[in-house]
């Protein structure tokens, strides 16, 4: 029988912030026995800093930096009806392979790879869509950041009423019981848009009229609020789980949890320093956990994995061939779940337009430049990138100065006309 595959993507989850990575309060009681009951990793990786980028990374399997439409950081409303700044609906993804193969496909969430007549879910592989299509969007109105509603399915625009992420968990519940009814293998892409901002439990809709137009909500939120959505988001994953269960796929279906990018306001990512939109541990480093009962053996693996590498694992466990003209850059994590002692050598890369950010992990040591200032740092002993080594190890500096010029000399370089975009000014955000 083919295994089944669930993606479950937080948004701007910080590393630390759920129990099993050292959380300080109890928000994540279902994502915390996935981890004990399958793998859980804890040198994962995001392909960036900031959403759309690493979300082009993951359906592809692919680094982001091949797309133009990735250059933004991130894709904002402005492309509203351009033809080019988005995800290419002839590039193969993983959904549109595992359709080929037989799968049924949906996206329960968010999108944010492009806007509608060009690009979109369903030009994409997926054969079914509920959620929005932009980057963050209130809780209650489901309206962007302009104010203008997205809230969609299959193409069209719809009204429901209630708290957003349990509206994509319960979607996601009813899809997962639907499939096991038609014994259909399937990919359910869960993306919630929690913990992004606006800053909202389910029981702050009295906030929601307030924040349309103006939801980055600069002068809201706190840590009790954020951790309440953290576990309203743990107990819809774990309504997503009992739907497995229950209808007797459990034991099949390969589920992964992992974050876009690091936290931002209110995330806890101790020891790590940063956050989104930095190339420092704390904007890059995610929490990642993979449970599938008949292929993974639980436990704890130091393996470095990166986004894109779980489009090539499924697509390896699905014994699905990528199109042979878009060859893979990620990884299949496949040997890992049978030997999690076993460490596969990486050598992961990131460019960022913001504050011209680049960095190159390998083995214990990271390359790392910031407003082309240079950095060396063993980040398995200084996880908080505080001890530069630079001349200390002047060879392995230069080394990795290298390779990473090697490795960008094959990448598109980055567009003039690509946007860092930020949110924060930094009169907004506390110094870090």
């Amino acid at each position: 029988m083919p295994t089944n595959f669930i993606f479950i993507l937080a948004d701007d989850l910080g590393h630390a912030d759920l129990g099993c990575y050292g959380g300080r309060a109890p928000v994540s009681p279902h994502l915390d026995r996935m981890a004990a009951d399958g793998l859980r990793f804890t040198q994962g990786y995001a392909n960036s800093p900031v959403c759309s980028p690493t979300r082009f990374a993951l359906i592809t399997g692919r680094y982001q930096y091949r797309l133009r439409g990735a250059a933004e950081e991130p894709l904002t409303g402005r492309y509203r009806g351009d033809k080019v700044v988005g995800l290419p609906p002839e590039h193969p993804t993983l959904p549109s392979l595992l359709r080929g193969a037989g799968y049924r496909t949906a996206l329960i969430g968010k999108w944010h790879l492009g806007y509608a007549p060009h690009f979109g879910p369903l030009l994409s592989g997926y054969d079914e869509h509920f959620g929005p299509m932009s980057g963050g969007v209130d809780y209650f109105t489901h309206t962007d950041l302009t104010g203008k509603p997205d809230l969609w399915r299959n193409g069209e625009p719809v009204t429901a009423h209630g708290y957003l992420t349990d509206l994509l968990s319960d979607a996601a519940s009813r899809f997962v019981r639907r499939c096991g009814e038609d014994r259909q293998p399937f990919l359910l892409s869960l993306h919630y848009t929690a913990p992004h901002w606006p800053w909202e439990t389910r029981d702050d809709e009295h906030l929601a009229g307030s924040l349309v137009g103006r939801i980055a909500h600069l002068q809201g939120g706190d840590i009790a609020t954020y951790q309440r959505m953290i576990h309203h988001m743990d107990e819809g994953i774990g309504g997503v789980l009992a739907a497995l269960a229950d209808s007797g796929q459990a034991d099949n279906t390969l589920v992964v949890f992992t974050s876009d990018n690091g936290g931002e306001r209110f995330s806890d990512n101790w020891p790590l320093v940063g956050g989104k939109m930095d190339l420092t541990e704390g904007g890059i480093r995610v929490p990642t956990i993979a449970r599938w009962p008949a292929g993974i053996r639980p436990g704890v693996t130091h393996q470095h994995c990166m986004t894109m590498d779980w489009a090539a694992t499924m697509l390896d466990i699905a014994g699905v061939a990528p199109h042979p003209d878009f060859p893979l850059d990620g990884l299949s994590l496949r040997p890992v779940f049978a030997t999690p002692s076993q460490v596969i050598e990486r050598h992961l890369f990131w460019r960022m337009k913001h504050r011209q950010q680049k960095a190159y992990r390998h083995g214990d040591w990271k390359w790392l430049q910031v407003d082309e200032n240079d950095y060396l740092f063993n980040v398995a002993r200084d996880a908080r990138e505080r001890a530069n080594q630079k001349a200390v190890e002047p060879a392995r500096h230069a080394a990795m100065a290298d390779a990473f010029a090697r490795w960008e000399a094959e990448m598109p370089p980055i567009p003039d006309a690509a946007r860092a975009h930020l949110i924060y000014t930094d009169a907004d955000m506390p110094q870090r």
